[in-house]
């Protein structure tokens, strides 16, 4: 890779950033479309965060990724919100437009476009949602959008947050959600007449990669199982779900779907998907290696 001073800066901050899969796959598409960009992790804390952004601005870096912990905290930092990232109340991509630095939020389109992709269409289907964080509330707003029928279940200590997702998805779409506390006896009646199954938690992801959300006994082949944890890549929750019959999509489909757009708003140009997933598996691989 030649980098002169004609060559343009997209970057990620996030802290830790250690072990991002978005270098490899964004490097490889550029490299692929003889594109003059160049993209770069940088670890930044919380508290230098204002800092951070007001640098990249400077600098005129053409756009960048967020991720934890700064999805919200960076808003009040930006110039300007896409509709989608203001609904949801978290930006992970955003784009400098002449000087001006405007968020998006990837993470929800990504998703639906992951399950898009594996032809399941979940308008007027029944959709149960573990988990109340920032990535079930995008999920579960592009999910209503798209005419889904919602059950979200959480802890019980944290219930309220999903009350919060489903009071939101009410008063801006009008449509209902259900919400249930999550124990397996709520779980298995939620999901008699599921047809999709979404983990939008955490539980699963390496190392503790021998915990699952939803027992094995609940899962069913009729339902569509989608784990948004992309590593490991097949987490215990797809592996028994895949025992089941049961039909699965792993995290690495949206992590892809969600570098994929952010690529095509910084650069106008449509993503190599299929290069940028490879990317993202064979980096996910050398780990588990």
């Amino acid at each position: 890779m030649n980098i002169t001073g004609k060559t343009k800066i997209c970057a990620l901050i996030g802290d830790p950033v250690e072990h991002t899969m978005s270098p490899p796959m964004h490097n490889a598409a550029y490299k692929k479309l003889g594109l003059d960009y160049v993209y770069i992790p940088f670890r930044v804390k919380p508290e230098e965060l204002p800092r951070a952004v007001a640098g990249l601005k400077a600098l005129n870096v053409r756009g960048f990724n967020v991720t934890i912990p700064h999805k919200v905290s960076i808003i009040p930092l930006l110039d300007g919100l896409d509709p989608l990232a203001e609904k949801v109340g978290a930006v992970n991509t955003v784009v400098n437009e002449d000087g001006e630095l405007r968020g998006y939020n990837t993470d929800a389109t990504g998703f639906l476009q992951a399950l898009l992709g594996r032809r399941v269409e979940p308008r007027d289907r029944n959709v149960v949602i573990l988990g109340a964080g920032g990535a079930s509330r995008a999920i579960s707003y592009i999910l209503a959008g798209r005419g889904a029928h919602l059950t979200i279940l959480n802890r019980k200590l944290e219930l309220d947050w999903a009350e919060e997702i489903a009071e939101f998805i009410l008063e801006d779409l009008g449509r209902e959600v259900r919400v249930l506390e999550l124990t397996p006896r709520l779980l298995g009646k939620a999901l008699e007449g599921a047809e999709i199954l979404v983990n939008a938690t955490s539980v699963g992801m390496s190392p503790a990669s021998n915990k699952s959300p939803a027992p094995a006994r609940l899962l069913k082949r009729r339902l569509v199982v989608f784990d948004i944890v992309y590593n490991p890549m097949m987490t215990r929750l797809l592996r028994e779900a895949r025992a089941a019959g049961a039909r699965i999509i792993g995290g690495v489909d949206m992590l892809a779907w969600q570098g994929a757009l952010a690529f095509e708003k910084w650069t106008g140009q449509p993503a190599p998907l299929s290069l940028m997933r490879r990317e993202a598996v064979k980096m996910l691989e050398s780990h588990e290696d």
